[in-house]
């Protein structure tokens, strides 16, 4: 993934040079090439599909099978599944705030659209913005190929501004031009560009602010690299596609054998032999000279050897991938907890690093948003606000209980109830766990308060009357202890 850098010097946010965003776009190009190829694979738009045989009566049966869409899905799955949940150690009522805010702005759909973008381009862009007319500000995912951000040429690379365009052709004048939108800490640009060579023109700049305290268009690499989940694989996915369309043309020509004809003609000229050709197939009789013959010849290819590269050209797919395939014999099954573990390892790896990468994106997000609640008096640290991320993977409750018994005393409630896939928000769980322990304390001492205002069953006093028989001293002693009891 291509960095672009200007000189911070020579950067005015309320200036933009039209020549410096149309010498971005030309750079940016070449990569939005790059990134239209991977989503083709992707979307099933393989070579293979435009292959052609040097014979023209040869079969070309043409096969895509798109591990691509496989290992994206899978790992978009693995990664982005559930909703992202959100804790801080401060006000609770202020983090309210902000996720009902993230609530209306859809971030759970963009949080996919991103995961989505990262596993397939490499990179995804998140923008955010205030619809004019209104107030409250909404994410939406751009489109990687038609996005790029811009950093000064220091150490720490900041982000001076974000560029989103898209090309059209002007209907009246046939000429190409970009719809622009310059988003930089504190304005929104947008305008139009028209290339005649080297000279810019196009419509005046439309400025405004957007009071969002940093620049709202976001970038989530896939890794350091911006290197999508299936990229380095393409070439085994060519060579599978090649083995698999090549397997079925084999198949094909094995039942369209072809007829050698020895010791005679099938005719004179083409004309004749298309007749007799056309004969053959209708009816399935040919005549020949006593001293000729007839036999169809067919392709012999080893069934077993094509299938043992197959497996190998899948296997390495998903291998090199780090992405299971999950139909695979191996995978299924019963497994334990940590031997899923295992066979998700390579995944694991991949998934962390994009949640690093992610997890700096959610910094920038968060920190949008809490200066838009700023704007309406309702004051949030963004530095208190944690994202955890939940995995798309089955649990086994079992184990899972054993082990947060085993560890009760040892880590704390929050981290022990955390654990728990289909327990949103730790706190809250927690807040509502004590409220019922409350509760059940109260009733019992409710209980037994109604117990002891019960009076004793006068029966029982008649029954435990002292006998004639007892002599007094024992009897008065007898009387002084039911007494004092």
């Amino acid at each position: 993934m291509q960095n672009f850098t200007i000189d911070k010097d020579k950067f005015d946010e309320e200036q933009i040079s039209k020549q410096m965003i149309l010498k971005l776009i030309n750079q940016h190009l070449a990569i939005a090439e790059q990134i239209k190829k991977k989503q083709s694979y992707y979307l099933a738009e393989h070579p293979i599909l435009h292959r052609k045989k040097k014979l023209q009566n040869a079969s070309n049966e043409k096969t895509v099978c798109n591990h691509a869409k496989d290992i994206a899905d899978t790992s978009t799955g693995y990664f982005m599944s559930s909703p992202i949940s959100y804790s801080t150690n401060e006000d609770k009522d202020k983090l309210n705030k902000l996720t009902e805010a993230f609530d209306i702005a859809g971030v759970d759909d963009v949080d996919h659209d991103n995961a989505h973008d990262m596993s397939v381009s490499g990179v995804a862009y998140e923008y955010v913005y205030v619809k004019e007319g209104e107030t409250t500000p909404i994410s939406r995912n751009l489109e990687p190929e038609h996005t790029f951000v811009v950093c000064d040429d220091t150490i720490e690379q900041n982000v001076l501004f974000g560029v989103y365009y898209y090309a059209y052709t002007d209907g009246i004048t046939n000429l190409s031009k970009y719809k622009v939108t310059v988003a930089t800490q504190n304005y929104i640009h947008e305008f139009t560009l028209e290339n005649n060579g080297d000279l810019v023109g196009g419509t005046s700049v439309k400025t405004r602010r957007h009071f969002l305290g940093d620049v709202p268009m976001i970038q989530i690499l896939n890794n350091k690299h911006g290197i999508g989940d299936f990229e380095q694989q393409i070439s085994l996915i060519d060579a599978y596609n090649t083995l698999m369309s090549d397997r079925v043309n084999d198949k094909v020509q094995f039942v369209e054998s072809l007829l050698v004809v020895y010791g005679a003609l099938m005719g004179d000229d083409n004309k004749e032999v298309s007749e007799a050709v056309k004969i053959l197939k209708e009816n399935g009789l040919l005549e020949l000279p006593l001293d000729a013959k007839a036999e169809y010849i067919s392709r012999t290819f080893d069934e077993n050897g094509m299938e043992v590269l197959r497996n190998a050209i899948k296997e390495d797919i998903y291998t090199f991938s780090h992405v299971p395939n999950l139909t695979d014999k191996n995978f299924v099954g019963n497994s334990s907890g940590v031997a899923m573990e295992y066979k998700l390892l390579g995944l694991e790896m991949i998934t962390k690093t994009k949640e690093r990468y992610y997890k700096k994106a959610l910094k920038q997000r968060i920190k949008l948003y809490c200066n838009y609640l700023g704007l309406k008096a309702i004051a949030i640290n963004p530095t208190s606000i944690t994202a955890t991320f939940s995995r798309g993977l089955p649990k086994n409750l079992l184990e899972l209980s054993q082990m947060i018994s085993n560890l009760k005393g040892t880590v704390s409630s929050k981290t022990l109830v955390s654990q728990l896939s289909f327990v949103e928000d730790a706190d809250t769980e927690i807040e509502a766990v004590a409220k019922e322990n409350e509760e059940s304390i109260r009733r019992q001492q409710e209980a037994f308060k109604n117990l002891n205002n019960t009076p004793f069953n006068q029966e029982d006093d008649e029954d435990e009357d002292v006998s004639e028989d007892t002599p007094s001293n024992d009897k008065n002693t007898q009387l002084d202890f039911r007494k004092n009891n």
